[in-house]
């Protein structure tokens, strides 16, 4: 039994040792050997290897994929009039050499990002102190882009290597500082305000004109449509007038009848008029008293 104990013990001791001598790198990973704390082989490619067993011989990974860094702070920078602007970033970057990149940087992907943020902070602010506000917003904003990752790239492949490769450099937001910021939003509210009453003082003065004219068309067109009519009406009336006379010359005995008839009509107009007159000393009702009346009422004015 103890010979049985002895050799499962032997047995599970082995595995544990030969566990520990194997690890596996994935395809999204370096591993990096360290021999008592010295750097003694990167794995670049994924599949399964070989070590010592530890204290001997250590590994650690370090990721090889495209990493995503975002500006962290709000700190507003200066432009070249002297306008506090904040900036929002971002740096696509990888580690392409694990050796340079932890002998230089540090031991993980954070230590690269911490330093690659001061980095690119201080060429965005170098940058930007010799840009104005209008080139920062319009297309020279990609030569501010293409001069920062110039400046970044300096750095990360110079005299000390940093082990990366700075992919790409992008921004996502340009704004003044919160308090200029409302500042600029008042102002461009008063002068809205100065446009719409400048559009609405023109508007009322075009209107006032406009309505004008058309009141002075008004009283043109209403006077030359009166004097119309009117010459309308007296060339009628004088016509009128001449077939009056001209029948009534023909007749003189059925005009006067017929203007006494005209009389009656416009005396008795309603069913409680009433005159009185005496027959006898007026012709009014002559054409009611037979034909001699009316022919002496008519022969009348002649004498």
């Amino acid at each position: 039994m103890n010979r049985i104990g002895f050799i499962a013990t032997s047995f599970l001791i082995a595995l544990m040792v030969l566990s520990s001598t194997l690890f596996v790198v994935d395809q999204r990973q370096f591993g990096v050997v360290y021999a008592l704390g010295q750097i003694k082989d990167v794995i670049t490619e994924p599949g399964l290897n070989f070590k010592l067993p530890p204290p001997f011989q250590n590994v650690s990974y370090i990721d090889k994929r495209l990493l995503t860094l975002a500006s962290l702070d709000t700190e507003p920078m200066l432009t070249a009039e002297k306008q506090r602007v904040v900036i929002d970033w971002y740096v696509r970057w990888r580690i392409t050499d694990p050796s340079a990149y932890i002998r230089n940087v540090g031991l993980d992907e954070n230590a690269g990002a911490s330093q690659l943020n001061r980095v690119v902070r201080n060429a965005f602010q170098e940058n930007v102190n010799k840009r104005t506000v209008r080139d920062l917003i319009s297309v020279r904003r990609e030569e501010l882009m293409a001069d920062v990752k110039r400046e970044v790239l300096e750095v990360v492949k110079g005299a000390k290597p940093w082990g990366i490769d700075v992919v790409d450099v992008r921004i996502t937001r340009v704004d003044y500082v919160e308090a200029i910021t409302e500042s600029v939003y008042r102002r461009m509210e008063a002068e809205r305000k100065r446009v719409a009453n400048e559009l609405r003082s023109t508007g009322f003065a075009e209107g006032e004109k406009i309505r004008a004219d058309a009141d002075r068309q008004r009283e043109v067109i209403v006077s030359n449509a009166y004097r119309d009519a009117q010459n309308i009406k007296g060339q009628g009336d004088a016509q009128a007038n001449s077939i009056f006379a001209e029948a009534f010359g023909r007749d003189a005995q059925f005009a006067q009848f017929y203007r006494s008839l005209e009389a009656y009509r416009q005396s008795f107009g309603k069913k409680g008029d009433v005159m009185v007159l005496d027959p006898k000393s007026s012709d009014f009702f002559g054409a009611m008293q037979g034909p001699s009346s009316v022919t002496g009422a008519a022969a009348a004015p002649r004498r």
